[in-house]
């Protein structure tokens, strides 16, 4: 497909903003990408019943760069925690992985009111503003690390995200630095994005 000029800035403007919050937040930047993605995917004319999948799937194998990027940038300052990164990678990539045969399987309509109320609830969660509290603290075994790394890596891939809006705050909860708990989400990142991208490749390879 040719695109027209404009279109080709549309995107280079996307990119920039998404790439400028991945550095900032730690978040592989699927919460700004899919629905963006999605404006312009109907604008250029592609199908309405594949379009939520394609920018489902556009999104998570741009995260792999932006999360690349910003892994880089905040382990430069020491700012990722590996030991969690090494514990929580097996689950992530199982969850992340089986999640999108998940949405191969469903329509644009449920992805698109998923994706909607999945950041209705981050957005009304940030907004509330909760601290965890001492005695929610849980034991993080390898066990526990690996089911929460699969909940993670199922719900990003669904809604294609680098895991940052869920993985900082379960750090946090564990009482880590807030700013060790972004660096660490944003090198959590690149195992989801990678499985996500192999995912939907695999999963859209026929259409």
């Amino acid at each position: 497909m040719l695109l027209e000029p404009i279109f080709i800035f549309y995107f280079l403007i996307l990119g920039s903003i998404v790439g400028f919050m991945a550095g900032l937040l730690g978040i592989g930047g699927g919460g700004i990408m899919v629905p963006v993605l999605t404006s312009l995917f109907l604008a250029l004319g592609m199908p309405v019943e594949k379009v939520v999948h394609l920018a489902l799937g556009t999104s998570m194998a741009a995260i792999v760069v932006t999360s690349i990027s910003s892994l880089r940038a905040h382990h430069a300052r020491g700012a990722v925690i590996w030991d969690y990164v090494k514990r929580m990678s097996p689950g992530i990539l199982v969850g992340t992985f089986l999640a999108t045969y998940v949405v191969a399987f469903a329509s644009s309509l449920a992805l698109a009111v998923f994706f909607s109320l999945f950041m209705g609830f981050i957005a009304l969660k940030m907004f509330i503003d909760k601290k965890p509290m001492q005695q929610q603290v849980k034991p993080t075994g390898k066990k526990h690390l690996f089911l929460v790394g699969s909940g993670i890596g199922a719900i990003s891939a669904l809604v294609s995200i680098g895991g940052g809006s869920l993985t900082v705050p379960f750090l946090v909860s564990r009482h880590i630095n807030i700013k060790k708990a972004i660096g660490t989400s944003a090198a959590i990142g690149l195992p989801i994005s990678l499985a996500g991208t192999l995912g939907y490749v695999i999963n859209g390879w026929q259409n």
